[in-house]
């Protein structure tokens, strides 16, 4: 299989009409993970695929990518830029998380949407965090690309990133753990589940495809108040 070039899927997946239209807009955050407070990103990118006839989902040509300042109690650390290569001067003129991910919820392609992460939980919890600035992308499922590939090869050692890139023959990144390198190759490793199952039979359509590999948005779910 030419993981690069992935097979484009057939079968009924490729008869879905909502398949044809959805947007599927790849996100990866960078982050800080300070004790006792959630990560905080430090830079986020994005890119859009939507279906063409006969070859799959592919780059629309939307693509969005930001450093991003992070707040006085989630300063970068030298982990932080020892595993991405950021540091405290790049983002230091960078705006503020609410402003970046507002200039990117606005952006959006219009829906269908779906978003696409690899262990969405992450992406998810920045979203939810800054749901106000963002709240297109906070109420929009994520596709985890973990799941699907737990979903298309299930017992594998290890699904993190690093594992799923070798297992199906994806090449490294230049740049791993920069955004816009993660988020380039999880859209490979995207089309090539999507390939692997619509070739088996595994899943059949997009309603098909959330309801195995995607968790509901914390900001669509009601609140303890609301509940009572």
């Amino acid at each position: 299989m030419n993981a690069v070039n992935p097979r484009p899927p057939g079968g009924q997946l490729e008869d879905d009409a909502l398949f044809h239209n959805t947007h599927f807009v790849v996100l990866d955050f960078e982050g800080t993970t300070p004790k006792g407070a959630p990560p905080e990103p430090i830079e986020v990118a994005a890119l859009g695929l939507k279906y063409e006839r006969g070859r799959g989902p592919l780059p629309t040509g939307f693509s969005f990518t930001s450093l991003i300042h992070p707040p006085a109690h989630a300063p970068i650390t030298p982990f932080d830029t020892a595993q991405t290569g950021i540091t405290l001067r790049d983002v230091a003129q960078a705006p503020p998380a609410a402003v970046v991910l507002n200039g990117l919820d606005g952006a959006l392609p219009e829906p269908p949407l779906l978003l696409v992460a690899h262990h969405a939980p992450t992406e998810g919890s920045i979203l939810y965090a800054y749901r106000t600035a963002c709240p297109r992308m906070a109420r929009t499922r994520i596709i985890d690309t973990l799941l699907l590939a737990k979903h298309v090869a299930p017992g594998l050692p290890s699904y993190s990133l690093d594992a799923l890139l070798d297992r199906f023959g994806i090449p490294q990144p230049a740049h791993r753990h920069r955004a816009m390198d993660d988020v380039t190759v999880t859209e490979v490793l995207l089309r090539t589940l999507l390939g692997e199952a619509a070739s088996g039979r595994q899943i059949s359509s997009v309603a098909h495809l959330v309801r195995v590999a995607s968790r509901p948005p914390k900001a669509t779910q009601p609140t303890q108040l609301e509940l009572l």
